[in-house]
């Protein structure tokens, strides 16, 4: 199959232009719009019409709302383009000027270093009431984003991976002129990271240890310090990689890996099948108890534990608020809001797929005693089958993966009809697609609370709360 050409409307490839940015997208990208004249094109699969007069987004990442810039084309989509930050001409009065990550710009791992905190959390505050008007067609107010205490050096778990030089397939995909730039930069890049010719003696290449660089989708960036990482995790990456090195020169490696790190308290594992205990405060009466989780390191588990027992307890509460006498607790993993809201409920149930989740969470019940909390290894096409509290009684909590409820999960969800909602999300797009649902099911939306536990980047965590009507 013949490759496109390079889609040169409205702008040629690596064309400058000046722009004011307006806005900031979920995706942490700088949205700014300039005039162009009527586009007639006869394939509509290169571009669409736009309007005379009428602004064509082009999309800057680093560049910040109010800024003019300097930006320079190098794709056009059917109806925005994509350019890279040349120059900032105005800066913003909350801009950055020195991020403390000498890397920040290259490595894709944070968007909003050079943005002061304040204004992080005010964006991403509106960034929620944008996607809940835009995608559910709700206007409601989104309450101020909690921030995190630190800013930095709050990550718990890191993840870096390589690719490994001197092994596996060549590519061999020649760079054509013809060709759409973009490809052959596509190409290039898998040239730089893909296996290069067997090397028979001598010693290994050196090679980077990080994340993908920004804009790339094959390109690894070397990351030997990350500004986001807990500080117990940056002493200890330093040996990590040495010993990845260590381990690719005695062949262990053939297509490189995913490493990782995880801080619990000041010790960093990098096994992935080690068991980690993690202290949590919660409110538990008119005290403080400390809950004592256990899980495997390779498990998910909230990333920030310093914001972590706000996060929870804000959970919690949003719950107990239903009245309702039971909760179930869905996606429940290791039992961490299940077991945070124990106290406020006569019974509490856990659902989880993952039998071993499953187990530490019973364990952790016991190890906290706490004694009416169950924990069941559900089926995904039965999860409240083995769940026998009365619905109108019950408030559900919800902690899906970033890709949101499947349509099985919310039809049983919804056909179960529980009393109340805790949504939890790491992606309030996938979130607000599923409210949706749920207002299509007879649920009124009662409160959003968006958390920062990712300081420095475009990710956020937010709560939504919702009530069956009637």
């Amino acid at each position: 199959m013949a490759k496109k050409k390079f889609n040169d409307r409205p702008f040629a490839y690596h064309q400058e232009l000046e722009l004011e940015i307006a806005t900031l997208t979920n995706l942490g990208v700088g949205l700014g719009r300039v005039p162009v004249p009527e586009l007639k094109v006869e394939n509509s699969e290169l571009a669409t019409p736009v309007p005379t007069g009428a602004g064509w987004v082009v999309m800057v990442p680093f560049a910040l709302p109010g800024e003019r810039v300097r930006a320079r084309i190098f794709r056009n989509h059917k109806n925005f383009s994509e350019a890279d930050l040349v120059a900032v001409l105005t800066p913003s009065p909350h801009r950055v000027l020195s991020p403390r990550c000498r890397l920040f710009g290259r490595c894709g791992g944070c968007q909003y270093q050079h943005l002061v905190y304040a204004e992080q959390l005010e964006w991403k505050r509106r960034q929620v009431a944008e996607l809940l008007n835009h995608m559910a067609g709700v206007e409601f107010t989104v309450a101020p984003v909690v921030g995190s205490p630190r800013q930095f050096g709050y990550r718990s778990k890191i993840t870096p991976h390589f690719s490994a030089p001197g092994r596996g397939k060549i590519v061999t995909e020649p760079i054509d002129p013809s060709r759409d730039p973009n490809q052959n930069r596509d190409i290039a890049e898998r040239r730089e990271v893909a296996a290069l010719p067997s090397i028979p003696e001598g010693p290994l290449p050196d090679f980077p240890i990080g994340f993908l660089k920004q804009g790339s989708r094959f390109e690894i960036i070397d990351v030997p310090r990350c500004e986001i990482a807990t500080d117990a995790i940056n002493i200890r990456l330093t040996e990590v990689r040495a010993g990845a090195r260590a381990r690719m020169l005695a062949g262990e490696f053939q297509r490189g890996a995913t490493l990782l790190l995880r801080d619990a308290g000041g010790t960093v594992t990098a096994d992935y099948d080690a068991v980690i205990t993690e202290e949590i405060p919660v409110p538990d009466g008119a005290g403080i108890r400390t809950l004592r989780l256990r899980f495997l390191a390779r498990d998910f588990f909230q990333n920030n534990p310093f914001i972590l027992p706000a996060f929870a307890s804000y959970v919690r509460d949003q719950a107990a608020a239903s009245a309702a006498r039971f909760l179930i607790d869905a996606y429940c993993g290791s039992g961490l809001f299940a077991l945070a809201a124990a106290s406020c409920f006569e019974r509490v149930a856990g659902v989880e797929v993952s039998e071993t989740s499953v187990a530490f969470a019973r364990e952790n019940a016991s190890a906290n005693g706490i004694a009416n909390a169950s924990f069941l290894a559900g089926d995904a096409a039965a999860i409240f089958a083995g769940v026998d509290f009365p619905a109108t009684e019950t408030v559900v909590v919800i902690d899906p993966p970033r890709k949101g409820c499947d349509e099985s999960f919310l039809r049983q969800l919804f056909s179960f009809g529980p009393r109340a909602v805790v949504y939890v999300s790491c992606d309030p797009a996938t979130q607000m697609r599923d409210l949706c649902r749920f207002l299509e099911a007879g649920y009124a939306l009662t409160a959003v609370q968006p958390f920062d536990l990712f300081p420095q980047t475009r990710h956020l965590e937010c709560v939504i709360t919702l009530r069956k009507a009637g």
